[in-house]
């Protein structure tokens, strides 16, 4: 490889990181946002089924859960809310993963330049 196609994919992959660490602010603030409305809406849920105001879930007749089912009800209920939390905390690790395989990519690239600069 020449130096000067080197040096131009150095400049290449400085430009992804700088995309990459956007796209990581974004996936975080979509991971907290999905994480609260979890938090929520199994929140809303619990009560619901506390107070009887719940009474049918999938074509279910919930009829008095015991307290100690209470909570394992509800998180079932919520399972929509608890996919979209799974699949926001999913994004955001494959992002920092693929940041580390772009910082990764560029060590090798500087180390390939440094190399051709001393021949």
């Amino acid at each position: 490889m020449e130096t000067l196609k080197v040096s131009e994919n150095i400049l290449k992959y400085i430009k992804f990181l700088d995309t990459g660490r956007a796209e990581i602010q974004k996936r975080a603030q979509r991971k907290a946002e999905t994480i609260a409305e979890y938090e929520k809406q199994l929140a809303v849920t619990i009560l619901r089924l506390y107070h009887q105001k719940l009474t049918e879930f999938e074509e279910q007749e919930i009829g008095k859960l015991p307290a100690t089912l209470i909570e394992k009800t509800a998180k079932g209920i919520c399972w929509k809310e608890r996919l979209a939390m799974e699949q926001a905390e999913a994004e955001y690790k494959n992002a920092v993963v693929g940041m580390s395989a772009l910082e990764a990519q560029l060590n090798g690239l500087q180390s390939l330049n440094r190399h051709l600069a001393e021949l």
